[in-house]
């Protein structure tokens, strides 16, 4: 499989404060990878680090094989766009003319591919309108327009959707879903919604303490995400029992719900119950979700 990034015992150190240690991730090319940790896990030092804004102090990254000891390692980046932490905005300034600072900047050698962008980034009608008065979903799609300047084939984005109306989340998926199907644009996006991650991801990266504690594909998470049966009983004691004798796994919800695993006949299962005295009064399919896959992996109750 190819990468456009990965890392080697990257670690990160302030003094006396370890914020990466030993890191190993591989971003798939033409992937979406989630990055999903705590706040303070190290996700955003990791990104900084890979954007060359702070040096590691301990191993090593690749970008398109190029490593951040090689000097050519400023031409990989030149494939990269990223927003970290809060897009780099010109306030008092159109989206249009924010594109031609960045373009300036880069040594782009026209401004003739501004009206697409701003099309793609759904920004083609702000005219001459300044950015602070733009809403912050179109802020965001600004900067991710400027990040995109350059016609970089790897994105980095940090939170993209943090603070966002529910219409501005849609806004930032459907840019994001576009960028990587239409464009074939590799990205990677830390975020802490992670059921709006789990609509984006091929891929997932899962960090706690400054270490990757797991990195899977949404493929196989959907796979380990075990399915199973919700049930609402009259008699969960009877219920038990017959669960027990038919040597079924099975978990305890509440005194009148459980989550059954692997029933193949839940016309059986009624019936069984119903000779006991035990009626259904309830019945869902119910799976795990990316934000209990997340918190099972890592434990505890903090925030993602």
């Amino acid at each position: 499989m190819e990468y456009v990034l990965t890392t080697n015992a990257l670690g990160k150190q302030y003094r006396h404060f370890k914020a990466l240690h030993q890191i190993f991730m591989h971003v798939p090319k033409g992937s979406i990878y989630g990055f999903v940790g705590k706040n303070g896990a190290g996700k955003t030092t990791l990104i900084r680090l890979i954007c060359g804004l702070q040096e590691p102090t301990s191993g090593e990254y690749k970008i398109y094989g190029v490593s951040n000891s090689q000097k050519e390692i400023a031409d990989s980046r030149k494939r990269m766009g990223a927003v970290v932490e809060n897009p780099s905005i010109y306030m008092d300034m159109s989206a249009e003319d924010n594109l031609k600072v960045q373009y300036r900047m880069i040594g782009m050698p026209s401004y003739d591919d501004i009206p697409e962008l701003l099309q793609l980034v759904g920004l083609s009608n702000t005219g001459k309108k300044k950015a602070k008065n733009f809403s912050l979903g179109m802020r965001q799609r600004l900067g991710i327009a400027i990040a995109l300047a350059g016609n970089p084939d790897f994105l980095v984005l940090d939170e993209p959707a943090n603070g966002l109306d529910p219409q501005g989340v849609i806004e930032i998926r459907e840019l994001i879903l576009k960028l990587n199907r239409e464009k074939q644009i590799t990205v990677l996006i830390s975020s802490h919604i992670l059921d709006e991650l789990a609509k984006l991801a091929t891929d997932y990266g899962f960090i706690d303490q400054g270490q990757i504690v797991k990195e899977i594909s949404a493929k196989a998470l959907k796979a380990s995400c075990r399915k199973c049966i919700r049930v609402t009983v009259t008699d969960a004691k009877a219920m038990c029992q017959l669960l027990d004798e038919k040597n079924l796994e099975y978990s305890i919800i509440s005194d009148s719900e459980a989550d059954i695993y692997g029933v193949n006949n839940i016309s059986k299962l009624s019936i069984a119950l119903a000779e006991r005295g035990c009626e259904i009064t309830a019945l869902h399919e119910h799976g795990e979700t990316l934000e209990n896959y997340y918190m099972n992996l890592i434990g505890g109750g903090a925030d993602a």
